[in-house]
């Protein structure tokens, strides 16, 4: 082997493992303000495990500008939010079968559509900040309508609630609940 394709080589070689620690250590950065959460939840008998990362308010308007209007949002920060049911459930009248889904929103001022896709994504956004989700792996959509909170959420929230069983987003004043059934 000639020298010069050795050297290609080894330059290829240091160039792809500064790429795959550079993106482990980007990654560790994003997490610093916008910490990962991994909740489980038990509901009639289900388990709900949510996985997201909770970005800050920080002052800023977030619906309508942070979060924009009518564009799927991943809900989130960091890696698409996911979602794992250990048992078939229904989703505001839609079947969700046994699995782990990734949650993406298009937030509106009056409501919300809350998309339950099939496909995993390594990151939640593409290099231009636009949502990675490939509609055609959509399993359930979900119009909710937004609700007005009395108290400001700082850090973005996702909960499941047991009475009445249901999803829970929320941050800055607005919340929104979408069903849960069996």
């Amino acid at each position: 082997m000639s020298k010069i394709l050795k050297g290609l080589l080894i330059g290829a070689a240091l160039l792809a493992l500064i790429g795959y620690f550079g993106f482990g250590y980007m990654k560790t950065q994003t997490k610093k303000a916008s910490p990962e959460e991994v909740n489980t939840f038990q509901v009639d008998g289900t388990s709900i495990t949510v996985d997201y990362s909770r970005p800050s308010k920080k002052g800023r308007v977030i619906f309508g500008e942070l979060v924009p209007y009518g564009k799927v949002w991943r809900t989130g920060a960091n890696e698409a939010t996911t979602l794992t049911v250990d048992r078939d459930i229904q989703v505001g009248g839609h079947p969700l079968k046994a699995g782990s889904y990734t949650l993406w929103t298009i937030p509106q001022a009056s409501s919300w559509t809350v998309i339950f896709n099939g496909k995993m994504y390594r990151w939640g956004v593409t290099y231009g900040g636009e949502a990675q989700r490939d509609p055609a792996a959509d399993v359930a959509t979900v119009e909710v309508p937004v609700e007005v909170l009395d108290n400001e959420v700082e850090k973005f929230t996702i909960e499941v609630a047991e009475a009445p069983p249901a999803l829970v987003l929320k941050w800055d004043y607005t919340q929104v609940r979408v069903p849960i059934t069996h």
